[in-house]
Protein backbone atom coordinates (compact mmCIF):
# COMPACT_ATOMS: atom_id res chain seq x y z
CA UNK A 1 0.00 0.00 0.00
CA UNK A 2 1.38 3.42 -0.90
CA UNK A 3 0.33 6.98 -0.19
CA UNK A 4 -0.90 9.45 -2.83
CA UNK A 5 2.71 10.14 -3.87
CA UNK A 6 3.46 6.47 -4.57
CA UNK A 7 5.62 6.10 -1.47
CA UNK A 8 5.17 2.99 0.60
CA UNK A 9 5.10 3.95 4.28
CA UNK A 10 7.63 2.23 6.52
CA UNK A 11 6.39 0.39 9.57
CA UNK A 12 7.01 2.32 12.78
CA UNK A 13 10.03 1.46 14.92
CA UNK A 14 9.81 1.18 18.68
CA UNK A 15 12.50 1.32 21.33
CA UNK A 16 12.08 0.10 24.88
CA UNK A 17 13.99 3.10 26.13
CA UNK A 18 16.76 3.23 28.71
CA UNK A 19 17.30 0.70 31.46
CA UNK A 20 16.13 1.62 34.96
CA UNK A 21 18.62 3.75 36.87
CA UNK A 22 21.49 1.61 38.12
CA UNK A 23 20.19 -1.61 36.55
CA UNK A 24 22.93 -2.03 33.94
CA UNK A 25 25.69 -1.60 36.50
CA UNK A 26 23.99 -4.06 38.85
CA UNK A 27 23.64 -6.62 36.07
CA UNK A 28 27.25 -6.15 34.92
CA UNK A 29 28.39 -6.79 38.49
CA UNK A 30 26.15 -9.86 38.76
CA UNK A 31 27.43 -11.29 35.50
CA UNK A 32 31.08 -10.81 36.50
CA UNK A 33 33.82 -11.98 36.39
CA UNK A 34 36.05 -9.31 34.96
CA UNK A 35 39.58 -9.47 36.31
CA UNK A 36 38.42 -11.52 39.29
CA UNK A 37 35.40 -9.34 40.11
CA UNK A 38 31.85 -10.61 40.45
CA UNK A 39 30.47 -14.01 41.44
CA UNK A 40 32.88 -16.95 41.26
CA UNK A 41 30.58 -19.83 40.29
CA UNK A 42 27.69 -20.24 37.86
CA UNK A 43 25.33 -20.76 40.82
CA UNK A 44 26.55 -17.57 42.54
CA UNK A 45 26.22 -15.65 39.26
CA UNK A 46 22.64 -16.92 38.81
CA UNK A 47 21.78 -15.91 42.38
CA UNK A 48 23.28 -12.45 41.80
CA UNK A 49 21.19 -12.06 38.63
CA UNK A 50 18.07 -12.92 40.67
CA UNK A 51 18.87 -9.88 42.84
CA UNK A 52 18.79 -7.73 39.69
CA UNK A 53 15.43 -9.19 38.61
CA UNK A 54 13.99 -8.55 42.08
CA UNK A 55 15.21 -4.96 42.00
CA UNK A 56 14.04 -4.36 38.40
CA UNK A 57 11.26 -6.88 37.61
CA UNK A 58 9.95 -4.89 34.62
CA UNK A 59 13.35 -4.89 32.87
CA UNK A 60 13.54 -7.69 30.23
CA UNK A 61 17.35 -7.72 30.28
CA UNK A 62 17.35 -9.14 33.81
CA UNK A 63 14.99 -11.95 32.76
CA UNK A 64 17.07 -12.65 29.66
CA UNK A 65 20.19 -12.95 31.82
CA UNK A 66 18.33 -15.28 34.21
CA UNK A 67 17.18 -17.48 31.34
CA UNK A 68 20.67 -17.57 29.86
CA UNK A 69 22.21 -18.51 33.20
CA UNK A 70 19.66 -21.20 34.12
CA UNK A 71 20.91 -24.77 34.06
CA UNK A 72 17.44 -26.26 33.61
CA UNK A 73 15.31 -26.03 30.46
CA UNK A 74 12.03 -25.56 32.34
CA UNK A 75 13.41 -22.80 34.58
CA UNK A 76 15.01 -21.05 31.61
CA UNK A 77 11.75 -21.30 29.64
CA UNK A 78 9.89 -19.69 32.55
CA UNK A 79 12.43 -16.85 32.92
CA UNK A 80 12.34 -16.12 29.20
CA UNK A 81 8.52 -16.18 29.21
CA UNK A 82 8.40 -13.62 32.03
CA UNK A 83 10.89 -11.43 30.16
CA UNK A 84 8.85 -11.77 26.98
CA UNK A 85 5.70 -10.56 28.74
CA UNK A 86 7.52 -7.78 30.60
CA UNK A 87 8.97 -6.72 27.27
CA UNK A 88 5.56 -6.66 25.59
CA UNK A 89 4.29 -4.48 28.45
CA UNK A 90 7.25 -2.11 28.00
CA UNK A 91 6.77 -1.99 24.23
CA UNK A 92 3.11 -1.09 24.60
CA UNK A 93 4.05 1.60 27.10
CA UNK A 94 6.53 2.93 24.50
CA UNK A 95 3.76 3.19 21.89
CA UNK A 96 4.02 -0.16 20.09
CA UNK A 97 0.60 -1.34 18.96
CA UNK A 98 1.36 -4.90 17.92
CA UNK A 99 3.12 -4.16 14.65
CA UNK A 100 6.22 -2.42 13.48
CA UNK A 101 9.89 -2.97 14.05
CA UNK A 102 11.70 -3.63 17.31
CA UNK A 103 15.25 -3.88 16.03
CA UNK A 104 18.32 -5.54 17.52
CA UNK A 105 20.38 -2.58 16.32
CA UNK A 106 18.71 -0.54 19.09
CA UNK A 107 20.57 -1.71 22.24
CA UNK A 108 17.60 -1.04 24.53
CA UNK A 109 15.59 -3.68 22.64
CA UNK A 110 18.10 -6.49 23.02
CA UNK A 111 16.91 -7.84 26.37
CA UNK A 112 13.39 -8.33 25.03
CA UNK A 113 14.64 -9.85 21.78
CA UNK A 114 16.95 -12.19 23.73
CA UNK A 115 13.89 -13.28 25.74
CA UNK A 116 11.91 -14.10 22.60
CA UNK A 117 14.92 -15.90 21.13
CA UNK A 118 15.60 -17.81 24.36
CA UNK A 119 11.93 -18.69 24.74
CA UNK A 120 11.96 -20.23 21.29
CA UNK A 121 15.17 -22.18 21.94
CA UNK A 122 14.00 -23.53 25.29
CA UNK A 123 10.56 -24.31 23.85
CA UNK A 124 12.37 -26.55 21.39
CA UNK A 125 14.27 -28.20 24.23
CA UNK A 126 11.00 -29.16 25.95
CA UNK A 127 9.24 -30.26 22.76
CA UNK A 128 6.99 -27.24 22.25
CA UNK A 129 7.49 -26.96 18.48
CA UNK A 130 4.54 -24.62 17.84
CA UNK A 131 6.12 -22.11 20.26
CA UNK A 132 9.46 -22.41 18.44
CA UNK A 133 7.75 -21.51 15.16
CA UNK A 134 5.82 -18.60 16.71
CA UNK A 135 8.97 -17.13 18.27
CA UNK A 136 10.98 -17.45 15.05
CA UNK A 137 8.23 -15.77 13.02
CA UNK A 138 7.74 -13.03 15.60
CA UNK A 139 11.48 -12.25 15.68
CA UNK A 140 11.57 -11.88 11.88
CA UNK A 141 8.51 -9.61 12.00
CA UNK A 142 10.12 -7.45 14.68
CA UNK A 143 13.47 -7.29 12.89
CA UNK A 144 13.62 -8.52 9.27
CA UNK A 145 17.42 -8.83 9.56
CA UNK A 146 17.06 -11.39 12.36
CA UNK A 147 19.13 -13.17 13.63
CA UNK A 148 22.02 -10.91 14.54
CA UNK A 149 25.48 -12.28 13.94
CA UNK A 150 26.19 -12.81 17.66
CA UNK A 151 23.16 -15.11 18.07
CA UNK A 152 23.73 -17.32 15.02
Amino acid sequence: MSDSFGITPRPPETSLGPAPHGAEELLRSALGPTAGAGPASAHERHEAIKVVARAHPQWPDAWAALGESADDDIAAYAYFRVGYHRGLDALRKAGWRGSGYVRWSTPENRGFLRCVHGLGRRAGAIGEQAEVTRCEEFLRQLDPSWPPEELR
